[in-house]
């Protein structure tokens, strides 16, 4: 392309447009202009790098083998380090394959023979890490919930010391027993998994296979009297035009990746399928807390047309603080965008905080200094879109929170969202008894999700238990319409499977009405 009329800074742009790059975002530090960066998201061939040696809980913790979905660009990876550890970083050739490794009639290998070097190091480590989850096996570690296989195994009837998996079964592929014999004898209890297990199998190896996802486009913001249907993934995808999606694999990678920014859009939207209704799981309190943020996310047409002469001030935009933030923080920001196209004219600004909200994906990006203007380090990314802007603070909220450093909160532009925060777990239980006292002062909505349904009640009957009554529960915990379709593997526990954002509820702290003196002798 030559031109007498186009710099050479405008025909370098150009040419990267019509190469088929789609996204572009501007990183800044702090609250001034600091160092800028400029990063290109083009879609490539899906990558993938070694999942973690453990599993994340908590805001700073982890629980064993469990993992996120997140990618820095725009295909599908796993993204989490382990605890101390640093992930080995895979060869260039295999984070980003230039041709198809598997098929898709050939993605079925079990993990110690598998083609790709990332699955069998995968292997490897359950079998240095993972139980015999059989019961003639002594009790590791104390059991979690019913489900956990560490419950059956009784001190009458386990005798036989732990010892690791190293059997690999033949219908699921993966080291789930430490002999054959002793797979042969559970095979009872383990068919109630193997059929997921063997999907989740191929799952992984789809994601490492360098196969190019079709839906690397997203769609772009539509009119606003086109409006989506929530009410499950399949007429959301359609309302939104999305690209036909034929491959129920395909779709649950997809939704692995938008289970994170429809959580949000699916509780704070006008059209939200959760409502007071009967089994709509919203209660009285829950509809009058969404109801101010939606007020303020769905403002009337003010008869602006983007000119100067009709210009119209704008209010602020909603502030969405995502605590104990980890794999969604490295989401690809075109993810992210969905979210702010559920609502026309407002402005959204994403806050992602937590340590390890830098990880992943994200580890090899600066960190800046500490200022006067930037005291907690924060990484802001307001070119996103004319909409959406993105902070990210490696730092613990109820350090922030005493430093005053985001008040005041407003229950009309504010909200936070805890993604399996894990508050009842014993591991990282201690973690949040000093942030959720925090989180109910501000009298702001607050949006938490868990892997299980045992997950979920469990963190909902720690802050019940914890708080006295100091909480008002404003959408009933249960199943997650938008939850992710995929199943993810634990790898210290290869018979533990999740599924992100399985379950989701919602709470706040408790509001007292005032009462004038005659109402209050009324009732003395």
């Amino acid at each position: 392309m030559q031109s007498g009329y186009t710099c050479q800074g405008c025909l370098a742009s150009l040419k990267k447009a019509g190469s088929g790059q789609l996204f572009a975002r501007n990183i800044r530090y702090g609250k001034g202009v600091g160092i800028s960066s400029r990063r290109q998201y083009t879609p490539i061939n899906a990558k993938t790098a070694p999942l973690p040696p453990q599993q994340r809980h908590g805001q700073g913790t982890f629980e064993a083998g469990r993992t996120e979905m997140a990618d820095e660009d725009m295909s599908l990876r796993f993204t989490a380090t382990g605890l101390g550890t640093q992930r080995p970083q895979p060869e260039e050739d295999e984070q980003r394959p230039s041709r198809v490794l598997l098929s898709q009639d050939n993605l079925f290998h079990s993990f110690s023979r598998s083609p790709l070097p990332s699955i069998r190091r995968r292997a490897a480590f359950m079998k240095s890490h993972a139980f015999c989850p059989h019961p003639d096996h002594r009790q590791t570690r104390i059991a979690t919930s019913p489900h956990d296989p560490e419950s059956r195994k009784t001190a009458s009837r386990s005798v036989q010391a732990p010892m690791h998996v190293n059997f690999e079964c033949p219908d699921c592929g993966l080291p789930v027993y430490c002999s054959e014999d002793h797979w042969m004898d559970d095979y009872e209890h383990h068919s109630e998994i193997c059929d997921t297990l063997r999907q989740a199998n191929e799952d992984d190896h789809d994601l490492h296979a360098g196969r190019l996802a079709s839906q690397d486009r997203w769609p772009d913001r539509q009119i606003e009297e086109i409006v989506p249907n929530m009410t499950n993934w399949d007429t959301y995808l359609y309302t939104r035009e999305y690209t036909a999606i034929n491959d129920e694999r395909l779709l649950r990678q997809v939704t692995r990746l938008l289970t994170y920014p429809m959580t949000i859009g699916s509780i704070l939207h006008e059209l939200s399928p959760y409502n007071i209704r009967r089994g709509g799981r919203l209660t009285v309190e829950g509809l009058k807390s969404f109801s101010a943020l939606r007020y303020t996310m769905h403002p009337p047409r003010d008869g602006s047309d983007g000119s100067i002469k009709n210009i119209r001030p704008r209010a602020p935009p909603v502030r969405i603080f995502i605590l104990g933030a980890r794999a969604e923080s490295s989401l690809p920001r075109s993810c992210w965008v969905q979210l702010e196209f559920l609502f026309h004219r407002c402005g959204i600004h994403l806050i992602f905080i937590g340590p390890e909200s830098m990880s992943g994906s994200r580890a090899s990006e600066p960190i800046p200094e500490r200022t006067p203007r930037n005291p907690f380090g924060g990484v802001v990314e307001d070119r996103i879109t004319h909409f959406t802007k993105i902070t990210t603070f490696t730092e613990y909220y109820h350090t922030m929170h005493k430093a005053q450093y985001f008040q005041p909160f407003d229950p009309y532009f504010d909200c936070f969202v805890l993604f399996h925060p894990g508050l009842g777990h014993p591991a990282s239980a201690h973690e949040w008894e000093e942030t959720i006292p925090q989180l109910l002062e501000t009298k702001v909505p607050i949006i938490c999700t868990g892997y299980t349904e045992w997950d979920m009640q469990r963190d909902k009957a720690w802050v019940e238990e914890k708080m006295k009554g100091e909480v008002d529960i404003l959408m009933e915990a249960g199943e997650n319409i938008f939850r992710s379709l995929r199943w993810d593997l634990n790898d210290a526990d290869p018979g533990d499977l999740s599924c992100g954002n399985w379950g989701v509820w919602a709470f706040r702290g408790k509001r007292y009405e005032a009462q004038t003196g005659d109402q209050f002798f009324k009732f003395v």
